[in-house]
């Protein structure tokens, strides 16, 4: 038996070129399970497309993305890395939860209906026990009663949240969050921002986008900061980040952000 591996994420020299463009260059890091990471940077960094290489929304062009110690996206044959199928790679999918900028809700399915889908189609749930797991996750959020509401009659903030419970009903071992804030009004992000410290606070696994600072001050255990598709630091406690970042670029993008 392979003993698991006490990664929930691992990136090894993850390289990736879009025509000529290099933008993502040889990033390398191990996310052990239960941490809070934030991936912070200016514009263009690289961090949305890495949170999409981890989920294979995107391939890459050099390096491995384990995931629970399994290989995302592709299988080895000796040396040779080959892309699995599309079926593969939606099962694979499975384990990790991704919660986008637009939140991509399915806008002719009511709330509880969104957070179903997954468990009774791609997991096979029993109808009853999706009902039930999706009503929990409602309540989780701060949304049980909005379980017949369409998504057309919530505000961003709550749409965010169901998104968030709909990644959840798909039990990931580790959660992707796009910049999970940057579409709402301040007053709307936290009520999201409320969730996902609850999240942090039940040991999920996190690999979080964002520019809001204080989401990733406040309660991420380790910062990833990225320019032009490389990391140029990687700093745990998160908060030493925030105190006295070791490179002029960090020094730079924090002092633009306060």
């Amino acid at each position: 038996m392979s003993q698991p591996s006490p990664h929930a994420i691992e990136l090894m020299d993850v390289t990736k070129y879009r025509g000529t463009q290099c933008v993502l260059r040889h990033v390398s890091a191990q996310i052990p399970r239960g941490q809070v990471v934030a991936v912070l940077g200016p514009s263009g960094a690289g961090k949305s497309t890495l949170l999409r290489c981890v989920n294979h929304l995107e391939t890459i062009d050099g390096g491995t993305i384990t995931v629970d110690g399994a290989l995302v996206g592709y299988r080895q044959r000796g040396d040779a890395l080959h892309e699995l199928s599309d079926h593969e790679i939606s099962l694979q999918r499975r384990r990790t939860g991704m919660v986008f900028q637009s939140f991509n809700l399915f806008r002719h399915l009511c709330v509880l209906d969104n957070v179903m889908s997954g468990p009774l189609h791609v997991l096979r749930r029993p109808r009853a026990e999706a009902r039930d797991k999706a009503m929990a996750l409602l309540q989780r959020v701060g949304l049980a009663d909005k379980a017949r509401a369409f998504p057309h009659q919530l505000s961003g903030g709550q749409q965010q949240r169901v998104a968030i419970a709909r990644a959840l009903a798909m039990e990931p071992s580790v959660m992707l969050l796009d910049e999970p804030t940057s579409a709402l009004d301040p007053e709307l992000a936290q009520e999201v921002i409320a969730v996902i410290r609850q999240l942090a606070e039940d040991g999920i696994t996190m690999l979080m986008a964002t520019h809001e600072m204080a989401l990733a001050r406040d309660f991420a255990d380790r910062v990833l900061f990225m320019v032009n598709g490389e990391i140029v630091e990687d700093v745990l406690p998160a908060r030493r980040f925030f105190e006295a970042p070791a490179s002029e670029r960090g020094r730079q993008f924090l002092a633009h952000h306060h």
